[in-house]
């Protein structure tokens, strides 16, 4: 037998996997197989294969029952570990991400670790990436480069690879080509691992990798160490709507709900600590809980039971118009503390390009939804996603994007160029949009939306509105800043003791992304 025959049957002996897609080296060698774990020797470094991703199998959506554990522990040899050490934590993408940053956070500090305010300073360093646009991935490689010399200089630090890019087969083949300086490599579905894996790459000095392409089980009690004044709380995990241009159902599994006993109590504990804000997490909370099987209990039925709870504020992220239902609407007509801001993604204005991404609405359904939440919810104020430069997308349906945007009147987007990600269906198909045809639409779609951005604020002028108060402008430490309940930044003159409370400002001048009022301390000692 040749080495190279050698080599590929050794790849080929763990679960029937061919590792040789992945890491394209023809010294590969395998070290060791022990407890479906197996080692292998390549250039010069030892790289210990726990799992790895698999887009196939993260496609598969099966009927396992998903557990729910409660008993999350730190390991007893791993509790002291981090003592003297500090880490640091870059975080880019959704609020997902960062969430799943303050689990990191949370379980790290009860390994006895310290954050680092300059990760030059760190012994630990954690990139949780997104892999929801090209040059989100494009940010988190030019990172790399720069951290290679920061390991050069520090031989000891421990860096890791997590979050939806971990996700990806192509992101692992990368980095094991071009990036072996990495110690570690771990998924959405692995977080609650985190302490294992720092313990086998340190104590194993090999290059870990764990990412499980089944989405694993809900593990409840995990530690999070959260800051300020607002707080994020998953209710649900995944996504089974697989939009054509969309990576997420590989990255982060099917949908799986917690149980709603265990997020009301989480709500009322952070109400109990002072929290002003909660944030409920999802890539479609519209569909929580439609997986239960043993009780009816939706997403319309959470936000009532939210209405309960002692917190100024509870807002949720985000929502696909196919599941938003009527019951839904019905409960946020009821106020409260349930804030009038709606993120509504529409993705594009033409039921052509609609269907080619799979969103299975028409525009003609969209449109009935907003005017039914307009309706439902008082002084609702819609916010939304927009793609431009879809496969396909004509002149004409671009100007249906354009007419559907004023005819909502959305206060802000978030909107972005369609770049193709590898392993999605839209990915196969003729990405035919010239480039400077995209830039001058997005162009055109940008100073749209910020002619309405404008337009809402200035219907703002007079109004008394309450903010909840972040902290001091960036630009100005004279001037504090924060949100009122539909999420629009209000800056104001007032006294550092405001931070990290309600007051009510009259809105005396408007700007294009922000407004400006006056603080009423009369107002908020009636309060």
């Amino acid at each position: 037998m040749t080495k190279e025959n050698r080599n590929s049957a050794d790849f080929n002996s763990t679960k029937g996997k061919d590792y040789s897609k992945y890491f394209d080296f023809t010294d590969a060698k395998v070290i060791s197989e022990q407890e479906g774990k197996t080692t292998y020797r390549i250039k010069g470094r030892n790289v210990q294969i726990n799992s790895q991703p698999d887009y196939r199998e993260g496609k598969r959506r099966g009927k396992e029952e998903i557990e729910v554990l409660y008993h999350f522990e730190i390991p007893p040899e791993m509790e002291d570990f981090g003592r003297g050490k500090t880490y640091h934590i870059t975080t880019y993408g959704c609020q997902m991400n960062e969430h799943d940053t303050e689990t990191m956070k949370g379980m790290l500090e009860q390994l006895g670790y310290r954050a680092a305010d300059d990760r030059r300073d760190a012994d630990l360093i954690l990139l949780n990436t997104c892999a929801i646009r090209e040059n989100a991935e494009d940010k988190v490689f030019g990172e790399l480069g720069h951290l290679k010399s920061l390991k050069l200089e520090k031989p000891g630090l421990l860096l890791g690879i997590c979050g939806c890019m971990s996700q990806e087969e192509g992101v692992v083949n990368r980095i094991m080509n071009r990036y072996g300086f990495v110690d570690m490599i771990f998924g959405t579905h692995n977080i609650h691992r985190l302490p294992e894996l720092i313990k086998e790459a340190v104590f194993s000095r090999e290059l870990v990798i764990e990412v499980w392409s089944k989405e694993g089980d809900i593990i409840e009690n995990l530690p999070k160490k959260r800051e300020g004044l607002r707080a994020w709380v998953n209710i649900m995990y995944g996504c089974d709507k697989f939009c054509t241009y969309c990576i997420v159902p590989f990255t982060r599994g099917k949908e799986r709900s917690r149980r709603p006993e265990d997020v009301i109590a989480e709500v009322r504990e952070l109400a109990r600590q002072g929290f002003k804000e909660v944030t409920l997490l999802g890539q479609n909370v519209n569909a929580y809980g439609k997986d239960f099987t043993d009780i009816d209990y939706t997403f319309g039925d959470l936000m009532d039971d939210m209405r309960g709870i002692d917190i100024p504020r509870i807002r949720f992220m985000t929502s696909h118009p196919r599941d938003f239902d009527d019951k839904l609407i019905q409960v946020l007509g009821k106020g409260g503390n349930l804030v009038e801001h709606i993120h509504l993604p529409v993705q594009s204005g033409s039921t052509a390009v609609l269907k080619r991404m799979s969103r299975k609405y028409t525009r003609e359904a969209y449109l009935e939804l907003v005017r039914k939440i307009k309706a439902g919810v008082p002084d609702a104020v819609l916010t939304t996603d927009i793609i431009v430069g879809f496969p396909g997308e004509t002149e004409a349906q671009f100007e249906e994007t354009l007419s559907l945007v004023r005819e909502v009147g959305y206060d802000m987007a978030y909107t972005f160029i369609y770049s193709p990600r590898e392993g999605t269906p839209a990915a196969a198909m003729e990405d035919n949009v010239p480039a400077e045809v995209k830039s001058a639409r997005l162009q055109r779609l940008n100073d749209l939306i910020k002619e309405q951005s404008r337009l809402g604020n200035e219907r703002m002028l007079g109004k008394l509105v309450e903010v909840l108060v972040e902290g001091e402008s960036k630009n100005n430490i004279n001037v504090l800043a924060g949100r009122t309940r539909d999420s629009k930044l209000v800056h104001f003159e007032g006294p550092p003791s405001l931070i990290g409370t309600m007051v009510q400002v009259r809105i005396t001048s408007t700007k294009t992304w922000y407004i400006k009022g006056d603080y009423l301390a009369e107002a908020a000692a009636v309060l």
